[in-house]
C-alpha cells in the first residue's frame, strides 16, 4: 500500500513544501529555517516512522509565526491526502511520553472534524529564541487540514523543552497508531461508513 503525499504551499508569507510517507522508518529531511521546529519535525517523524521532507521560507525577519502556522498547516494537507480514504485504519491514537521530569499525552481521531484541546501551562514564554505560543499555532494548523480531533495534555514538567518534546514525540506515536492498519478493520472505521 502505497501512502505518500506532495503538498507545495505559497503564500505572500511562505513558501513550503512537504513530502510525506506513512510507510517510511523515521528518516526526515528538514529545514524551515526555525532550527527548535526542525527539532521537533523529526521527533514526529521518528517517533511516528514517517518518512518526512520539510522545505519552507517565511518572513523569518518579522518572526517565526508564519512560518510555524503554515508548516502545521501544509503538514496537516500532507496527511490528511495520504491517510486517503482511511479505509481499514485504526483511526484512534493515543501515547504517554515521559522525558526526566516532563510527561505529556497525546491522544488522536482522524475524524473527518477539526479540533483541538491543548492544555500546556509552559515554564517559561521562551525555548532558545522559540516561542512556545507557536506550538499551539503549528497544531491548529495541523488539525484544521488534517481533519483531526487532537488532545494535548503536558501532565508536568518544569523545563519548557522538555514539555515540548514530550508533546511531538507523543503526536508523532499517537498518529503512528492511528494511521496503521488494522488487518481486522476491512473498511472505514465508523458506523456511518464515512469519515
Amino acid at each position: 500500500m502505497s501512502r505518500q503525499s506532495q503538498v507545495v504551499r505559497h503564500t505572500n508569507e511562505t513558501q513550503i513544501s512537504v513530502s510525506l510517507d506513512l510507510e517510511g522508518s523515521g528518516r526526515a529531511k528538514l529545514s524551515t529555517g526555525v532550527g527548535f521546529l526542525d527539532h521537533m519535525l523529526d521527533q514526529i517523524a521518528r517517533h511516528g516512522l514517517f518518512d518526512l521532507e520539510v522545505n519552507a521560507q517565511g518572513d523569518l525577519h518579522i518572526d517565526a509565526h508564519h512560518t510555524v502556522e503554515d508548516i502545521g498547516i501544509t503538514l496537516g494537507q500532507a496527511f490528511h491526502k495520504a491517510i486517503g480514504n482511511k479505509s481499514g485504519i485504526r483511526r484512534y491514537g493515543h501515547a504517554y511520553i515521559p522525558l526526566d521530569e516532563a510527561l505529556s499525552r497525546v491522544v488522536v481521531d482522524l475524524s473527518g472534524r477539526p479540533g483541538l484541546d491543548m492544555k500546556v501551562e509552559f515554564v517559561r514564554s521562551l525555548i532558545g529564541e522559540f516561542d512556545v505560543d507557536l506550538i499551539h499555532e503549528f497544531f491548529q494548523g495541523f488539525v484544521n487540514h488534517a481533519l483531526v480531533t487532537l488532545h494535548i495534555d503536558n501532565l508536568k514538567g518544569n523545563n519548557a523543552h522538555h514539555q515540548a518534546e514530550t508533546i511531538f514525540k507523543a503526536f508523532g506515536r499517537a498518529l503512528r497508531m492511528a494511521v496503521e492498519v488494522d488487518p481486522r478493520m476491512p473498511g472505514v472505521p465508523s458506523t456511518k461508513g464515512s469519515l
